[in-house]
């Protein structure tokens, strides 16, 4: 953790309030993964983190704006995934293996933060600006990355001038959230996760490119 720390009342926390309200934060995150976001409460997780609710709410005003602490920092996790398509070819076998490379991180970047994840979804699609603006933030990450991937092709003569870089981007990016979000499922289709990710991997490419990959 960098920077200062402050309580809810302005004071900056020392060395050992912010080793507490980290405790809090990983207490939280890990109920999260366990129960439903409404069902949390501040008591469950002070009991967990051995502390009392009162020391929680020195250091939060309540649940959901500790869940938002934790949604910041997945989203600053997040903006790393720009480093997947920025600047990466998307011709020949190179290309492939962006792609390849672009699914595994994402994939592999959700189910790692799959229970805030879900809660962020929760609160965007019920309409919190809050929650949504971190979804996007997200999101964005790779979203204008492959924007400038498709414009730079489109410069280059090799996609057709006619497709919308945006579009085309954000419907792939809008794809691999649903996808990643619903990982799980695909195993009840009798899909294993080995033969997902390079069939998603498959749709980027055609989509970024326009082409069949080179492997």
């Amino acid at each position: 953790m960098t920077g200062q720390v402050r309580t809810v009342d302005g004071r900056v926390a020392g060395r050992r309030g912010q080793a507490t309200r980290q405790k809090l934060l990983d207490c939280l995150s890990e109920m999260l993964s366990s129960s439903p976001y409404r069902d949390v409460k501040v008591i469950d997780v002070a009991r967990k983190a051995g502390t009392s609710p009162a020391t929680f709410y020195q250091y939060f005003p309540d649940v959901e704006g500790a869940v938002l602490e934790i949604a910041e920092e997945v989203a600053k996790e997040g903006a790393g995934l720009t480093e997947l398509v920025a600047g990466r070819p998307w011709v020949g076998k190179a290309g492939w293996q962006t792609a390849e490379e672009l699914v595994e991180g994402f994939l592999d970047f959700w189910r790692r933060n799959d229970a805030i994840l879900r809660v962020i979804d929760l609160g965007a699609a019920e309409g919190d600006k809050r929650f949504y603006k971190i979804r996007m933030k997200i999101l964005n990450s790779v979203t204008n990355s492959l924007t400038d991937s498709v414009k730079e092709l489109q410069a280059k003569g090799k996609v057709d001038k006619d497709i919308s870089a945006a579009a085309m981007a954000g419907s792939l990016v809008a794809m691999l959230a649903a996808v990643a979000s619903h990982q799980k499922g695909f195993t009840t289709w009798g899909v294993k996760q080995a033969e997902l990710r390079p069939n998603l991997a498959l749709l980027v490419h055609l989509g970024i490119t326009g082409k069949k990959p080179t492997k």
